[in-house]
């Protein structure tokens, strides 16, 4: 058995190296697949073994600013679904990344009926043509067979539909590995993957804040075998303190660059022996509660602190290294979720930081209401209407504790977000503070901006 893995390892490996010298573009590059397979080694950890060697997994979750995955120290994407799969896959080959390809298993959330057998057979049916196509592709890594299709679930026949798939995809493809990824940890779910669903090779989670949890109780909720965390990041929006009217309050991007360092280090490479690697959410950027909360990216395609601390521990640093070395940082935006009067100026307190390398800054804010188009399972939200923006003074080089920013409030009574922006290097460091505005007393006119840090911040929600 030995011989005949080492003998099989030397064959993919070579059959890697024909696809890398004859380029990706061409149709003999197609051909060729790059064998990929999940192993245990002699000492029981488990790892991906891709064209005859050990591959481990430094993820990105999107499919966006796929050139910028290696630039930054990661190795692969992962896809929600096969829309555009041909052209994801030879972008990902030409930058020098992997793939793994998603499925869209559809969501009884979404209205789907797993006990109507004809159209549980047509959504299986246009997957096996869909694995036929693209099956072959070199970048391919590996298959998930749906993302949370457990979220707001009655129905557990989805895991025997998941299981034909998988099941189907093995009989296809015997180059790739294949998986399903679950709305977070739940022992449940577990016990019923393993018992209907035996074609898997591995076991994937999305988590955020549990992520500090799922190693302590991965194995004491039933799994022992391989598995990847396929979603991780800051603490989710359903994760974190509120303020009295309801809303999140955000980590600033100094905060998510301490949480994503931490939890890869402590969380994810930490657990390699069983943990094949991980995929951080999001490369690139959505509308998800706020503009800002998961995206690794901003709106405008520009790599976030976050990024900048998920790229350092990717290339070995420690979560301190790559939190230091970050160019800028925003430590703090306000010191709460204040209550304010319609119309007036307010002055808010920031901490940030800028390093001494720092020749240029850019700084600004912008003012949203707050968003009321809420989804679940990451489902398209619509982004608020900016009711004001605005560019301000340059910061210099080193820590600014507790200086202010003015603005003026909006008149219309409601929820609000005031965002904060500092860029340097191509690197923009962010934070925002939630705000509830009630409307003005009469004759009451404010002559000068009221500083934030005097208010009371302990009024009746309203």
């Amino acid at each position: 058995m030995k011989y005949q893995m080492v003998h099989e390892r030397i064959k993919y490996l070579i059959l890697g190296l024909v696809g890398v010298l004859f380029g990706t573009g061409a149709s003999h590059a197609q051909s060729q697949p790059v064998h990929t397979s999940v192993e245990q080694t002699a000492d029981g950890s488990y790892t991906f073994i891709r064209a005859g060697e050990p591959y481990y997994v430094r993820g990105a979750g999107g499919i966006e600013y796929i050139g910028d995955v290696a630039r930054f120290g990661g190795n692969s994407i992962r896809t929600w679904s096969t829309d555009n799969a041909k052209e994801i896959l030879d972008e990902a080959q030409a930058h020098g990344v992997t793939v793994m390809m998603g499925l869209w298993v559809q969501h009884e959330r979404h209205g789907f009926d797993y006990d109507n057998a004809d159209r549980v057979k047509s959504q299986l049916d246009a997957f096996s043509q869909v694995v036929e196509t693209i099956k072959d592709h070199p970048a391919l890594l590996a298959w998930s067979v749906g993302n949370e299709v457990d979220l707001n679930y009655s129905n557990t026949n989805v895991w025997y539909a998941v299981e034909d798939i998988a099941a189907m995809i093995q009989e296809k493809d015997p180059h790739h590995p294949v998986t399903t990824i679950t709305a977070g940890l739940d022992s449940m779910e577990v016990v019923l993957i393993k018992e209907r669903c035996p074609s898997l090779d591995f076991y994937s989670i999305n988590t955020y804040g549990d992520l500090d949890k799922l190693p302590s109780q991965i194995e004491r909720f039933g799994w022992t075998g391989p598995y990847m965390i396929t979603e991780w990041g800051p603490n989710g929006h359903w994760e974190v303190a509120r303020a009295s009217w309801g809303a999140p309050k955000e980590q600033t991007s100094g905060s998510k660059a301490e949480s994503y360092s931490r939890r890869y280090q402590e969380k994810i490479w930490a657990e390699r022996r069983t943990c094949l690697g991980s995929y951080a959410f999001l490369w690139g950027q959505k509308q998800e509660t706020t503009p800002t909360w998961y995206g690794l990216h901003t709106e405008m395609g520009k790599p976030t602190e976050t990024l900048w601390a998920v790229s350092q521990v990717w290339q070995g640093k420690t979560p301190s290294e790559a939190c230091a070395s970050a160019p800028v940082s925003m430590k703090s935006v306000g010191n709460d979720a204040p209550l304010l009067v319609a119309g007036a100026k307010v002055a808010i307190p920031f901490t940030a930081t800028v390093a001494d390398r720092v020749k240029h800054t850019k700084f600004w804010y912008e003012i949203l209401p707050e968003s009321t188009d809420i989804k679940s399972g990451g489902d398209a939200e619509n982004r608020p209407p900016s009711l004001a923006y605005k560019a301000l003074r340059s910061l210099k080089p080193g820590n600014h504790a507790f200086e202010s920013l003015t603005f003026r409030v909006p008149s219309k009574p409601g929820a609000y977000r005031i965002f904060v922006y500092l860029e340097a290097e191509g690197f923009v460091a962010y934070g925002n503070m939630p705000f509830f505005v009630e409307p003005r007393k009469a004759n009451e006119r404010p002559s000068r901006p009221i500083e934030l840090a005097k208010l009371p911040l302990t009024a009746a929600a309203p």
